[in-house]
């Protein structure tokens, strides 16, 4: 009897030829597309994108006959990813939904209505690959980047574990974006040409600061411009006693800089953000450096090398530190080097993570560039991604 397997059905390219190769593979398909959000506050468009994706997802359903049910997680969405962003704006951290919707909803609650229908394993239009290895007698699953440098997303799959891993199939990760396309119109199906969504996950395309007033009401402060000589950062030895100082954000004061204008929140704004500050005059952009969302002040600097937007590391405390392989995991007192991400498509940069007993401390052999609190730096041995944590 062949394994029954449910495709999260989108809408979209990417399930469609996942849903066909696991058909061409053998397995039982059926899809499910899920509803996750259904209001517009902020959109930058008028309509509730499911309502054409649920369209596009049945029709490729019946396309590849294959059985085709809708389930509506919206309350968990809501609950678990949007109250979660709203919290974290609300702090002065920038939270990363998709990261979040993926852990909370796709290889949680999603997975778990699919296994209740009956699924053996479920499968997504994910561009990255699994790979199960003994290790002393037990499968160990590894998360994989896809083929596709362009279009690898494992970094959205950083927090995923074991279990949601042994259950999980990703079809497309051993291809080429063009040749997902091409096997697409092959088949006929109708998503062959429809581009790829963007913005939130299941959101869309919003204008940030007008979804982020749905909780946080405007409140008006001062930007305050940090010149690029500032000497109060001085560079600091890279050793243990040194640690907090070289992962922590720079502590911007407001008599180091000059007011130059006024905002409408500092929790609607985020690290390395150039658009938005409408403030003019400069020879150069303005670029976000910091944000003091007790004191309601957003601290700007000029031009993309700004030295205020670079950091020699970044720190991730223990109870935010997930390891996709246990086996893995660094105790205090150790160190090991590891290839680093901090948000999607950066390339992968050398970094030492060192351990101690409340995290650990990732130091990078270049400094990088818009370190954000919030988001998830994932790191890597090679291609496969060892385990991921919130940026403190």
């Amino acid at each position: 009897m062949s394994k029954k397997v449910c495709i999260g059905l989108s809408g979209g390219v990417d399930s469609s030829v996942a849903a066909y190769l696991l058909k061409e593979q053998g397995y039982d398909v059926f899809a499910l597309f899920m509803i996750n959000w259904k209001e517009t506050t902020g959109s930058l468009t008028s309509e509730c994108a499911w309502e054409d994706d649920v369209i596009f997802a049945e029709m490729t359903a019946k396309k590849l006959d294959i059985p085709f049910h809708v389930v509506d997680l919206s309350a968990y969405y809501r609950t678990r990813v949007v109250d979660y962003m709203f919290s974290e704006y609300e702090k002065g951290r920038t939270p990363n939904p998709d990261v979040l919707c993926n852990r909370e909803i796709k290889f949680d609650v999603f997975m778990q209505k699919a296994l209740e229908l009956g699924a053996d394993f479920v499968a997504t239009g994910h561009y990255c690959r699994r790979e199960v290895t003994d290790i002393n007698g037990v499968p160990t699953y590894r998360l994989l980047e896809g083929v596709d440098p362009n279009k690898d997303q494992s970094y959205f799959l950083c927090q995923l574990n074991q279990y949601q891993l042994s259950k999980s199939l990703f079809p497309i990760g051993h291809l080429l974006k063009p040749a997902v396309r091409e096997i697409a119109r092959e088949q006929g199906l109708v998503t062959a040409e429809r581009k790829d969504s963007q913005g939130i996950c299941f959101v869309g395309k919003v204008d940030l600061p007008v979804f982020l007033q749905q909780k946080l009401e405007p409140k008006k402060g001062n930007v305050i411009l940090i010149p690029a000589d500032f000497s109060a950062r001085k560079k600091l030895e890279k050793n243990r006693d040194n640690l907090p100082k070289l992962t922590s954000p720079f502590p911007f004061k407001p008599w180091q800089g000059s007011v130059i204008g006024e905002h409408n929140g500092a929790h609607y704004y985020t690290i390395g953000q150039r658009k938005g500050l409408n403030i003019g005059g400069f020879t150069e952009p303005l670029f976000v450096l910091a944000i003091d969302v007790v004191r309601n002040i957003v601290y700007v600097g000029e031009g993309k090398e700004h030295p205020g937007l670079y950091r020699p590391g970044l720190f991730v405390s223990e109870e935010e530190i997930h390891w996709i392989r246990p086996d893995r995991a660094l105790n205090p007192g150790e160190e090991a080097c590891f290839l680093v991400r901090i948000r999607y498509r950066q390339p992968l940069e050398k970094a030492t993570m060192i351990m101690e007993e409340d995290g650990a401390y990732i130091l990078f052999d270049q400094e990088q560039r818009g370190v954000t609190s919030g988001q998830f730096a994932a790191w890597y041995d090679g291609e496969e991604l060892i385990g991921s944590g919130v940026i403190a």
